[in-house]
């Protein structure tokens, strides 16, 4: 079972909290927005959910 993490360039604002608090580095910040970089490798705890707080990030099961 895997995860499918849809992140909403639009309200990013790249403040880096959603890189900063993943356990297994799913994102990245590139040209001042996250990016999903490792989307296989996330364990569905949504802590990026929790800290973002333009609600920019959702997580859905696979």
């Amino acid at each position: 079972m895997g995860y499918r993490i849809n992140l909403d360039v639009d309200k990013c604002t790249g403040d880096g909290e959603c890189v900063d608090v993943c356990p297994v580095e799913v994102y990245e910040l590139q040209d001042g927005k996250a990016v999903v970089v490792n989307e296989e490798e996330c364990l569905g705890c949504e802590s990026c959910v929790e800290v973002c707080e333009q609600d920019a990030i959702t997580i859905e099961e696979d």
